[in-house]
């Protein structure tokens, strides 16, 4: 092991930013570092690191805005307030290395550690780099990917494919076998749009499932409807007869991600990590309004190599999903490919490979 460092982690912002963070800092704490937390004062954070007893600053932050309008020139301003709050504190508490997750919450720090020639490492969690990755990559001195075509979209040439970090009890169950249907068993279906919940998926996919129940398909679904109302959903699948749990929100995921065939949700980064860890195949219906349209991008990545299929919202009805449907339970053997190439994708022990390029850029490396 390394000898014991002192290491500040921007991860605030959003769950996509603080968890792989999160999951980074207890594996460096596992090692013997010091690590120091730096958030961006949202509410997500709260409830996101009441695991994590460390210390913890907080630099209020919020998202880039490009063009020439008042909007725009008022983030500039509280991006630089970001970083004349977070110098003082970086010179006061200067840590060994930074690592920043990505996001608007990563400007400050990363600022701060230039000015103060500390050395940073930054995480692209997408295959498309975030505005603040591309703004900071430069002069990085290293930069960890996600996906390994990332490295064509940025100005670095130290770039480490780590994967994506996830949470520990995530890790460890995905080394499990997944539950498999036997013949004649229904098709489970796992639907999630994200924390919120992903109002296109709340309402077309229960009319498809029901319609192909309705024509003899069997199927039966976890339902994660995130913040919208869960009593309209479950009617839909009640009413046509359709086996199914709806939830608000599911706390221990890899239960599910065990116990399902197929998931129907969007792109973002931390969900094509746990598809990938679980070899779970997907159908992904990419947020359109997604930051430079990054969730289409993670989802054709993963079409590439034949872990997915991918609709874009648009084009998605609960026709034709109900036909996709009724054509993947009669060709389980599809689901079968799927599944061997999820696997493959699949890039373990991230936390661990970000820990190790940590300590590398510490020693002196980059």
């Amino acid at each position: 092991m390394a000898d014991k460092l002192k290491i500040a982690i921007a991860c605030g912002g959003t769950g996509g930013h603080i968890f792989p963070g999160l999951a980074t800092a207890k594996e460096l704490v596992a090692r013997g570092h010091n690590v120091t937390l730096w958030m961006a004062g949202k509410d997500i954070e709260i409830d996101a690191i009441k695991s994590w007893e460390g210390e913890v600053i907080t630099i209020p932050a919020e998202g880039f805005q490009f063009g020439i309008s008042f909007k725009s020139l008022k983030t500039i301003q509280k991006l630089f307030q970001a970083y004349r709050t977070a110098l003082p504190l970086m010179r006061k508490k200067r840590p060994d290395v930074v690592l920043a997750m990505g996001s608007y919450a990563s400007f400050g720090p990363v600022a701060a550690a230039r000015q103060l020639k500390i050395p940073y490492v930054l995480h692209e969690a997408n295959l498309l780099p975030g505005r603040a990755v591309s703004l900071l990559a430069p002069r990085a001195a290293w930069i960890a990917t996600s996906f390994e075509k990332s490295r064509y979209y940025l100005k670095q040439k130290r770039i480490e494919l780590t994967g994506m970090p996830l949470r520990r009890e995530l890790q460890e169950a995905s080394r499990r076998w997944r539950s498999k249907r036997r013949p004649g068993e229904p098709l489970r279906i796992l639907v999630m749009g994200g924390s919120r919940g992903a109002q296109v998926l709340n309402e077309v996919v229960p009319v498809a499932i029901a319609s192909a129940v309705k024509q003899d398909c069997p199927l039966e679904v976890e339902h994660i409807a995130g913040l919208q109302d869960t009593g309209a959903i479950e009617s839909i699948y009640a009413a046509a007869g359709v086996e199914n749990k709806v939830h608000s929100f599911v706390q221990n995921m890899e239960t599910i991600y065990l116990n399902v065939d197929l998931a129907v949700c969007r792109g973002g980064a931390s969900t094509c990590a746990e598809l990938s860890a679980f070899g779970l195949p997907a159908l992904l219906v990419p947020l359109p309004t997604a930051v430079r349209n990054h969730q289409m991008g993670n989802a054709r990545a993963l079409q590439d190599v034949g872990a997915v299929d991918v609709v874009a919202q648009e084009d998605l009805s609960a026709t034709w999903l109900c036909d996709y449907l009724i054509s993947i339970e009669k060709h389980p053997e599809r689901l079968e490919r799927m599944d061997a190439a999820m696997k493959n994708r699949a890039r373990e022990n991230a936390a661990s490979k970000l820990a190790d390029l940590l300590e590398k850029v510490a020693g002196g490396e980059g």
